[in-house]
């Protein structure tokens, strides 16, 4: 039941950071996301690993999507905290996909190839829908690369959010799994 639970409400922060941010009304949205994923951490099996997992991938997401940013492919909505790295309501989506790596999402652990080819259709898909709906633009025609670059960036991803997430586990936790 917290898979179901997890899936719905990283669903239900991503609907709600992505119109928040087209709208530009998005600190309801990241607030509430936040309490979410602070209430995940505590309920982990051990918080302190989950935590370094969530800040390991939003570092990438940063990373990642600044750079897209950066090199003109895409415009997000709501430039807080500054002009040159990714909003901050994409950073909470990164801690979303986080709280799901343990959880909704584990049945992915140690299918590598499913992981990549999963990553590089759904990553694009999301960035395309989260445009569709207003929160972001493509720069400058750039769309099919953009998809593109976002569909290796997502390729990578998977598999190293998992590994990261299989070594957030506890040892005695990990036998279980």
């Amino acid at each position: 039941m917290a898979k179901f639970w997890n899936f719905v409400l990283f669903q239900a922060g991503w609907f709600a950071c992505v119109l928040g941010a087209a709208h530009h009304q998005v600190l309801w949205p990241v607030i509430g996301t936040l309490a979410y994923v602070a209430f995940h951490v505590w309920r982990s099996q051990s918080p302190k690993l989950e935590l370094s997992l969530l800040l390991k991938v939003l570092s990438y997401g940063i990373l990642t999507d600044s750079l897209l940013m950066y090199l003109g492919f895409l415009d997000f909505k709501g430039a807080w905290p500054s002009p040159y790295v990714s909003p901050v309501w994409m950073w909470v989506l990164w801690l979303l996909v986080a709280t799901t790596l343990n959880s909704s999402l584990s049945w992915l652990k140690g299918k590598l190839f499913l992981g990549v080819v999963l990553g590089a259709i759904s990553g694009p898909l999301s960035y395309e829908a989260g445009i569709r709906l207003g929160a972001a633009n493509w720069d400058s025609g750039s769309q099919i690369l953009g998809l593109g670059l976002i569909s290796v960036v997502w390729a990578i991803a998977m598999p190293l959010l998992f590994y990261w997430a299989r070594t957030s586990i506890k040892p005695s936790l990990a036998k279980n799994l």
